[in-house]
């Protein structure tokens, strides 16, 4: 499973290249190493059912003469696949070789000669097996990668058969001339099988998140922007990393910048996630409007003395007490651009740049606008792997006051910056820590947990070390 995840990476390459990745991704050594071993795994599956189909002839055997025989129920019992390397080739693809494998099979054996009959059970044994194969992926038509084997070559090295039951020791004196059959049709299955496991994997590769939802109003492409870079022992390569609304992929009116990851070697994976991606996030959160939030008295905790109210806020605007006295208020906080997301060395910020919009609530449910300010503000954001998420909370830096608008005549901003910072961090906070607890997901394949994983904030970027497994 981890070699078709490493190999769909690979797959998903367009025929140009337009533009520098969101997310870049490493396939460091020890990745390659897990992946052989669950490649050896489900290719020792496929040899445990290798299944003969049953044999007969004549041989001369002396002093007998003509022995006419008949092999039947022959069936694999063991397999062994102690050697086996995967190796990147660089600039071309994947290559599988298994050396010193060995196989051990059971059957029945009939003989006939004169007019004698005689039967029996047999074991067999090959040994010095090897063989290889060279995988190139490719895009399918719906832009899903598909594996394909570019070659396989299968030996059998040696094979010795033993009779048992009847007269066997005669039978084992012309063993020699079946051993040649057998070894010829177990070589024969060999790459069938080993075809037959690469075509499992396009089943496997389909599980991709090319294409992954986040929500009702987002989902982020993973497709490959360029070439993987391929070495000896490691395959460096950028996806898109890029958010859309869904239904509707409309580009950001910015472009990712080049960045490079740094040599790493000690996890399996290393995906680093740029400022662009998370930028494009809040460029279609903010499309989709839905960076804005109505907060109403109830909002409010129970215990705070400050309440959204026409008496509170007429304790700093008089004119708002006098001219609409007992009523409710409801704020509306909305951005009016797209917040802006700094990545710099253990330092993550996001500068938002909102309005707010004070309304008394009449008594027949009628809002009147009291008056409408700019509320610039940063936060920190704590970014953190969740399962196979990245997620996130933040904490409020600072806050910035000014007055657009007025419907009550002027007053002093800066005596409501004690309401508007217990608004931010007991109301809106809280609710944006919410969603970001949820995150959205990182490029995955099928039933892949993230394990061991450290996420470190760099210039510009994100970087999440990890290994994986593969569960099912």
């Amino acid at each position: 499973m981890f070699l078709c995840w490493c190999l769909s990476l690979v797959a998903l390459i367009p025929l140009t290249t337009s533009t520098n990745p969101g997310v870049k991704v490493k396939l460091t050594a020890k990745g390659i190493e897990y992946g052989r071993k669950l490649a050896v795994a489900s290719i020792l599956q496929k040899l445990k059912t290798i299944k003969l189909d049953d044999m007969s002839g004549k041989v001369k055997v002396s002093p007998i003469g003509k022995v006419k025989y008949s092999l039947t129920n022959m069936k694999m019992v063991e397999v062994g696949l102690p050697t086996a390397a995967l190796d990147l080739v660089p600039g071309t693809g994947v290559k599988l070789s298994i050396v010193n494998a060995y196989f051990r099979l059971e059957g029945n054996w009939r003989v006939k000669y004169l007019f004698v009959k005689d039967s029996g059970s047999f074991n067999l044994n090959a040994n010095d097996i090897s063989f290889s194969t060279s995988l190139s992926i490719k895009n399918d038509q719906t832009g899903r990668p598909v594996v394909n084997s570019l070659d396989c070559g299968a030996n059998v090295g040696k094979t010795s058969i033993h009779f048992k039951g009847g007269a066997s020791w005669l039978y084992n004196l012309f063993s020699k001339y079946i051993d040649s059959a057998i070894r010829k049709a177990m070589q024969k299955q060999i790459c069938p099988l080993v075809a037959n496991a690469v075509s499992d994997l396009n089943n496997n590769l389909k599980t991709l998140n090319v294409l992954a939802k986040v929500d009702q109003f987002a989902e982020i492409e993973y497709s490959m922007v360029a070439s993987p870079a391929v070495s000896n022992t490691s395959i460096d390569f950028g996806l898109k990393g890029e958010f859309y609304n869904i239904g509707k992929h409309q580009e950001p009116p910015f472009s990712p910048a080049a960045f490079s990851l740094p040599p790493q070697i000690n996890n399996m994976l290393y995906i680093g996630v740029s400022s662009f991606t998370t930028e494009s996030a809040a460029f279609v959160y903010n499309t989709a409007g839905t960076l804005s939030l109505y907060i109403t008295d109830d909002m409010i905790p129970q215990g705070s003395p400050i309440r959204l109210n026409t008496r509170t806020f007429g304790a700093f605007i008089p004119q708002v007490a006098k001219r609409f006295p007992g009523l409710m208020m409801k704020l509306l906080v909305k951005t009016v651009k797209t917040p802006v997301i700094t990545f710099e060395p253990n330092n993550a910020t996001v500068q938002t740049f909102a309005s707010v919009t004070a309304y008394a609530i009449q008594p027949n449910a009628t809002l009147t606008p009291l008056f409408v300010l700019n509320l610039d503000s940063s936060v920190s954001a704590r970014v953190f792997v969740s399962g196979t998420r990245l997620a996130g909370a933040v904490t409020l830096n600072k806050m910035d006051l000014t007055l657009g608008t007025s419907y009550v005549g002027d007053f002093q901003v800066g005596s409501l910056d004690n309401i508007f910072q217990m608004v931010l961090k007991m109301v809106v906070i809280p609710r944006i820590n919410a969603q970001l607890a949820k995150g959205y997901p990182l490029p995955t394949l099928g039933k892949m947990k993230l394990v061991n994983t450290q996420l470190l904030v760099l210039k510009d970027y994100m970087l999440v070390g990890t290994d994986v497994q593969f569960t099912g």
